[in-house]
């Protein structure tokens, strides 16, 4: 049976199509309850269908369509996900807890930009020690290209990145060497060009924004349902492994069970009925821990969220930037206080939002629940020229950058060609392919960056081609020493992580970090940077600064990886400038 939720409408019928687009028969839908409507025509896999509202002729793409052939302003696409032959009968997934999660944009992760294409990078994620990979969001959106936040269609697959069908071969092909897959979901907003939901019922509340657009109406039921049967596809249909919730931050829910905690409840069920782990992880700007706390204790059960002062807190320490929200985390304490405590801001004054900001985590909150990064999508893209640390850092700093991301104690992250170092940028693109939205979002890009001092003419133009195609991966650089020998790092740092089970201790409060002492006794000023930061029985010492400094270990202690040429002696390394050792028994 067919069914639309479309409580605005006075009238439903549902237009079928040949393949040459021509209409094949208009059936009229009966109203059920709760603005529902129905009909028991039969559609088959690959049927072309569309809706139409009142008495318009326009047509309206399936608000629940997985497959969108002719863009986002076309008919849909029946999809029938179960005809696919899965091969990974025996995938019994992977925790979170020990993970190295890899985020990547399938368009511009290789030159073709496709899920099919992706498959043939898959055995060099798995040599670099990657378990789980993140992909940005796929679901369908107007235009060619786009980082995927402005989709549209949330059940549908982009199809220039090969539509569903090809979704479910990389999944397959990705459990086949043991990695899982999460998915990047947008549940707060939707897209500005063939967002038809309107038109069916209210989806989105009137007058009332967020950031990114108008904000989604959590009070209708249907709306709620909408976003967890689209979460259910994914992990169910899709076998994918986990979700990324975008923004949760944006999520306006008042119901007495929020929408985060249903989401989780749900996931929970499918993971006992299926056997194997499913994560959800939310981006939140809170840096409220109820997110990660178990639904016993108060929380909403999800499985961890991303730490932007983490981020932030290295960020600083690297590249001595202390402009706009990196001003608080110059503080000499915030590479321990996030290390040791997970947020910079628990309460804290917040100098970019003129208030404080954040909670405390509960010391029985393991530290795999947060996700950690040096580089992610945003932290580059959202940069006027989406510069990667690579354009400003040595090819030593790189190193120590890759030492801090894979001793951390959450969950460490990677960006997409961050483990060679690459040199391509990663901007902010768009292909709007009406003429006044492409130019309102380049001049809107130019302005915001020309009011914090940037050249109009730095900022590339996210409509222009040649940003996007300057954003993807040159996997050639591989092959060159300087790249090879960084990529070499990650494996060996990852391989490390795998062998010490200090690395992945899961208790927040066994890792220790300090400002490293000079042999005179006076400490060594914060802003050259030298942290000693003990893991357990590991310990990890980091020299930022311009001189080598000199640091007591353990008698007991051996090197264990070191970034640049360096001696253990009697219970003493000497750090050379901009390297990290790591030491233990």
């Amino acid at each position: 049976m067919i069914e639309v939720w479309a409580p605005r409408a006075q009238r439903v019928r549902i237009r079928r199509l040949t393949d040459a687009g021509a209409t094949r028969d208009v059936t009229d839908l009966v109203a059920l309850a709760d603005g529902w409507w129905g009909s028991d025509v039969v559609l088959a896999d690959g049927d072309r269908y569309g809706f139409l509202l009142d008495d318009r002729d326009e047509l309206r793409p399936d608000p629940r369509s997985r497959r969108q052939p002719e863009g986002v302003h076309g008919p849909s696409a029946v999809f029938d996900p179960s005809t696919f032959a899965w091969t990974d009968a025996d995938w019994t997934g992977r925790q979170l807890a020990g993970a190295v999660i890899y985020e990547l944009h399938i368009g511009t992760f290789t030159s073709e930009g496709t899920l099919d294409s992706a498959i043939a990078t898959l055995d060099h994620l798995v040599g670099l020690g990657v378990t789980h990979i993140e992909l940005l969001p796929v679901n369908a959106f107007n235009g060619q290209w786009n980082w995927g936040y402005d989709g549209v269609l949330w059940y549908a697959v982009h199809e220039q990145y090969g539509g569903p069908a090809a979704y479910q071969r990389f999944v397959d092909a990705a459990h086949r060497r043991g990695l899982a897959v999460i998915q990047d979901v947008v549940y707060n907003h939707l897209g500005p060009s063939g967002n038809y939901l309107p038109e069916f019922g209210p989806y989105l509340r009137d007058a009332d924004r967020n950031t990114w657009g108008d904000s989604v109406d959590l009070d209708q039921r249907p709306v709620r349902d909408y976003i967890i049967d689209n979460a259910l596809m994914w992990l169910r249909d899709m076998h994918v492994d986990g979700l990324r919730l975008d923004a949760v931050h944006a999520l306006r829910d008042e119901q007495p069970v929020h929408i985060l905690q249903e989401l989780a409840e749900h996931a929970d069920a499918l993971s006992a009925q299926q056997n194997r782990p499913l994560s959800l992880i939310a981006e939140s700007d809170l840096n409220d821990p109820t997110l990660i706390l178990p639904r016993e204790a108060g929380g909403y059960g999800l499985t961890a969220q991303w730490s932007d002062d983490w981020h932030h807190a290295v960020h600083v320490a690297l590249t001595g930037e202390t402009t706009g929200y990196y001003e608080d985390f110059a503080a000499a304490d915030a590479v321990a206080k996030v290390s040791q405590g997970g947020f910079f801001h628990d309460g804290t004054f917040s100098s970019f939002r003129g208030r404080p900001h954040g909670r405390p985590i509960p010391e029985a909150v393991p530290a795999w629940r947060l996700v950690t990064f040096a580089q992610d999508h945003d932290q580059i893209g959202n940069r006027a020229a989406g510069d990667r640390l690579s354009e400003t850092l040595s090819e030593r700093r790189l190193a120590v950058a890759a030492v801090l991301t894979l001793t951390a104690p959450g969950t460490p992250m990677l960006f997409m060609g961050e483990e060679w170092g690459a040199s391509t940028p990663w901007q902010f693109f768009t292909s709007h392919p009406e003429p006044e939205l492409g130019k309102a979002t380049a001049e809107g890009r130019i302005a915001e960056f020309a009011r914090m001092g940037w050249d109009p003419a730095r900022v590339p133009d996210p409509q222009d081609p040649e940003t996007f195609r300057r954003s993807h991966l040159d996997w050639s650089e591989l092959e060159r020493p300087a790249h090879a020998r960084l990529a070499d790092l990650y494996r060996a740092l990852t391989r490390l992580r795998r062998e010490r089970p200090e690395l992945t201790d899961p208790d927040m409060t066994s890792t220790r970090v300090t400002l490293q002492v000079s042999a005179s006794g006076t400490d060594i000023a914060p802003d050259v940077r030298v942290y000693r930061i003990e893991r357990g029985d590991l310990t990890v010492l980091v020299n930022l600064s311009a001189e080598p400094v000199s640091f007591d270990v353990a008698e007991s202690d051996r090197l264990l990886l070191s970034t640049a040429e360096v001696q253990l002696v009697d219970g003493r390394v000497e750090v050379a400038s901009e390297s990290a050792v790591i030491v233990g028994p």
